[in-house]
């Protein structure tokens, strides 16, 4: 089979697309023929290495035993189960959020991984564009708590995270500001943002507005000027948090009535089923801005790093 390895960290031509043996499911896992994936950033950053030093020390040491397989997400059709699979059968449409191989032809899971049923009302391309950005935003809203009436700043709005947590955070009953550039102020008023801010035009820290959550996707932010801008009891979201904004956050947490939340999101099956419901009620959709076949993974990876994406970057496998 064709899968995307990364043998060597750096540029995205570093990359290359391999034929590797089809791998063989065990007693408790599923072989899922992967029809659809994507790019995300953090494949970006897993391939250059900027994701820290004692992550960046872990990929290297992991790459010396086994290539790297690239993709985190996937929509597919499950071909073969293992003798103890219970919770899928031959032939089922799933999406997944595996973490890494997802950007191959074939796939193996255990059965109770981040994988469910896709969406009866989403093709491959749309359903394996809403689990990784879906489940972060979904992990940090959830730690947020946040309540109906609530005043949510999202900063990085349109990406695929951002997009998400737009969607989520109108469900939960939020009031939404959004933080994008000009380019993408149609798309987050499309989604249900409230209030948009264009940052070439306008500084989100001099409106006077004072918020109750402010998510940062993209750890672009100042953490200084968010945490003067929150409410008594608010909470601040770090999505991609620097070593020193974690230290500065717990100090924070520990000492004021404000909180800072850092903690990584834990994929899993449970968040992708509820994001199939909300998407099969027509409360959650895809953001897609390319689509890429897997044979152009380099290109995809080059467009990606510009960090301008609006929602997702799509791959699609072909047989």
């Amino acid at each position: 089979m064709k899968a995307v390895i990364c043998r060597r960290f750096g540029a995205a031509n570093k990359l290359t697309l391999t034929d590797v043996a089809t791998p063989v499911p065990s007693d408790q896992q599923l072989l899922i023929k992967v029809m659809a994936t994507t790019v995300t950033a953090g494949d970006c950053e897993i391939r250059s290495l900027r994701l820290g030093v004692i992550f960046n020390f872990m990929l290297r040491i992991f790459s010396k035993f086994s290539p790297l397989g690239l993709g985190m997400e996937l929509a597919g059709e499950v071909i073969a189960v293992g003798k103890k699979v219970s919770l899928f059968k031959v032939g089922d449409k799933v999406m997944a959020a595996p973490g890494f191989k997802a950007n191959a032809q074939f796939i193996c899971l255990a059965e109770d991984a981040p994988v469910v049923l896709k969406p009866t009302n989403m093709n491959n391309q749309e359903a394996a564009a809403i689990s990784v950005g879906g489940t972060n935003a979904l992990h940090f809203l959830r730690k947020a708590a946040i309540k109906p009436n609530e005043k949510v700043l999202i900063y990085g709005a349109s990406g695929s995270i951002g997009t998400a947590a737009i969607q989520l955070a109108k469900y939960y009953g939020a009031h939404v500001t959004t933080v994008c550039s000009t380019s993408n102020l149609a798309l987050v008023q499309s989604l249900g943002a409230d209030n948009v801010i264009d940052y070439s035009q306008e500084n989100y820290a001099e409106q006077g507005q004072e918020y109750d959550v402010i998510f940062d996707t993209l750890g672009k932010s100042l953490f200084k000027t968010n945490i003067k801008l929150l409410s008594k009891n608010g909470r601040y979201l770090l999505a991609a948090p620097k070593f020193r904004e974690i230290i500065k956050g717990f100090w924070l947490t520990k000492t004021s009535t404000k909180k800072v939340i850092t903690a990584f999101a834990n994929h899993n099956a449970e968040q992708l089923s509820f994001l199939k419901k909300l998407v099969e009620q027509k409360q959650f959709t895809a953001v897609i801005d390319r689509i890429y076949p897997l044979e152009d993974i380099v290109a995809a990876h080059l467009y990606v790093e510009k960090g301008h994406k609006k929602g997702n970057v799509v791959i699609t496998v072909s047989h």
